[in-house]
Formats: C-alpha cells, sequence, structure tokens
C-alpha cells in the first residue's frame, strides 16, 4: 500500500527508518501512543488533584502515634513528606493540587497531538478511523 513491492517492503522499510527524519517521527508517534503510562500518570495526578486527604489529616491531629498496622491502612497517597518537630509535633506535606492540575491540563491539551497523530498513522495505512 505504501507504493512498493511485497518481496521488497521489508528493506524499503528500513531503509526509510534509517532516515533521521523518519526515525524521529517514529519515535514520537510511540511516545504518543504509550497509552498504559500516560493512564497511570493520569490516574496519579488526579488522585493527587482531587484525593482525600482526612488520613494525612489524622496523623497530625492524633495525639499518640499510630501502630503499624493502622499506618498500613491509611492513605497517604497525597503526602509528600512527614517529620517530627521538636516539642513532639508531626508535620505532614502534601503535594501540590494545582500543580498536579496544570499537568493534567498539560496531558489534556497532548490527546488533541494524539488524535491527530492517529489520524496519520490511519491514513497512512489506508484504514478507516475505528479500525486502528
Amino acid at each position: 500500500m505504501a507504493g512498493c513491492e511485497k518481496s521488497c517492503a521489508i528493506e524499503w522499510g528500513i531503509d526509510v527508518l534509517k532516515k533521521k527524519k523518519y526515525s524521529r517521527l517514529a519515535s514520537q508517534l510511540r511516545m504518543i501512543f504509550a497509552s498504559d503510562t500516560r493512564s497511570q500518570m493520569m490516574t496519579g495526578l488526579e488522585r493527587l488533584a482531587f484525593g482525600d486527604t482526612r488520613d494525612a489529616a489524622l496523623l497530625v491531629l492524633r495525639e499518640e502515634p499510630p501502630t503499624q498496622e493502622e499506618i498500613m491502612k491509611l492513605d497517604l497517597f497525597n503526602v509528600s513528606e512527614i517529620k517530627r518537630v521538636k516539642g513532639g509535633g508531626v508535620e505532614v506535606k502534601l503535594f501540590d493540587r494545582q500543580k498536579a492540575l496544570e499537568k493534567m491540563m498539560e496531558y489534556a491539551a497532548n490527546t488533541d497531538q494524539r488524535t491527530a497523530a492517529k489520524s496519520i498513522l490511519n491514513a497512512l495505512a489506508g484504514a478507516d478511523e475505528d479500525e486502528v
């Protein structure tokens, strides 16, 4: 479909990919379609932006330190740092929700680029939009 004979298609394809321009394009397309990693990152960012921080507040407000078993049950995903301060208190720092939201917006903008790349691949493959 790309305009070369089947017998030499693999060699032709390899020669094309050896060219810097096309090699770079293929790498970019691979990155765009690495959706598993992006999906996991988006899920993590969503948890940071909208996640519950009650367990972190519980740590700060408790008079007695929690047991190891109690700590294992806490959801501390949004906690970036925990330290004891002089005087016996506990300081808990949370990840920045605003930064997480900004990163989510960046990834949302990249979705348009992925859609465009998918259209290009479909056109090159001669496939309908829904086939690839």
